[in-house]
């Protein structure tokens, strides 16, 4: 078989199985997560007003309209790989807080809107969950 068969063959195997395979995400713990990790730089409310967002270069982003600047569509893969370190943030002469480490176990396998499969931490999954939450 050629790597490229190989390749195919792959892809076809993960989006056959993604589906029976999806994480159950959580919201409730999501919440805790955003609580215990992300309040600080992003606020209370989401709203980019957290304690130390003030002497941040680069201002914390309003996480409750993340899907309005997405034409709607919440943005599932780019705030996955903004939390687990693959789409780094840079802030204060420096990456956001890159969470994978800590919230990058076990993997799970869920979608994007899109319909994409993606393989990301279980917290990480419940945290997004807990965003799609507060979207306006």
């Amino acid at each position: 078989m050629s790597f490229s068969m190989y390749i195919r063959a792959l892809a076809i195997a993960v989006l056959v199985f993604v589906p029976a395979w999806s994480a159950a995400q959580d919201a409730n713990n999501g919440g805790d997560l955003y609580f215990q990790y992300c309040v600080g730089c992003h606020g209370m409310e989401a709203r980019g007003d957290g304690t130390v967002a003030d002497v941040l270069k680069v201002k914390p982003a309003d996480l409750t309209g993340l899907s309005a600047r997405n034409d709607g569509v919440f943005p599932t893969i780019l705030v996955a790989y903004r939390i687990d370190g693959r789409d780094p943030v840079i802030a204060h002469g420096g990456a956001m807080p890159i969470y994978g480490e800590f919230l990058g176990e076990p993997l799970v396998a869920t979608k994007a809107p899109s319909g994409q499969p993606l393989l990301i931490g279980q917290e990480i999954a419940d945290l997004i969950a807990y965003l799609e939450t507060i979207q306006e």
